[in-house]
C-alpha cells in the first residue's frame, strides 16, 4: 500500500519548526532528509525513523518494524502530533546519522 499524499503533508506540517527538511518520492513512499541526512521516511501512512541510539532513548518503548518488504528495521514514531517532541528526536538523531554519500 503506497502512503497518501494527505499523511506526507501533515508529517512535513508537523516537522514545519526544522528548517531543513525535505523529502524525495519513492515507489509510492518518501523518504525525510534533515539538512541533507536521511532521517527516515514515510511507509504506508507510518512515519518511520532510522534506529539511531538518540531515537532508541527518546522511544523505549518503541518496536522496530519494517518499513517494506526487504527494508531494514525501524521506529515507528508514536508521537507525530507532538511538534516539540519531533524537534528534539530530529535534532538529536542527526548527529548520530551518517553523512550522505558524495555523488561521482
Amino acid at each position: 500500500m503506497a502512503s497518501s499524499k494527505e499523511y506526507l503533508a501533515y508529517v512535513l506540517e508537523q516537522h514545519s519548526e526544522l528548517e531543513g527538511i525535505t523529502y524525495r518520492a519513492m515507489m509510492g513512499e518518501y523518504i525525510i532528509y534533515y539538512r541533507g541526512k536521511v532521517i527516515g521516511g514515510v511507509y504506508d501512512d507510518r512515519f518511520l525513523v532510522k534506529p539511531c541510539p538518540a531515537a532508541a532513548a527518546m522511544m523505549p518503548r518503541a518496536e522496530k518494524e519494517l518499513p517494506y518488504e526487504g527494508g531494514r528495521e525501524m521506529f515507528p514514531v508514536a508521537e507525530i502530533d507532538d511538534r516539540a517532541f519531533l524537534r528534539r528526536l530530529i535534532e538529536a538523531m542527526y548527529e548520530e546519522l551518517p553523512e550522505p554519500k558524495k555523488k561521482k
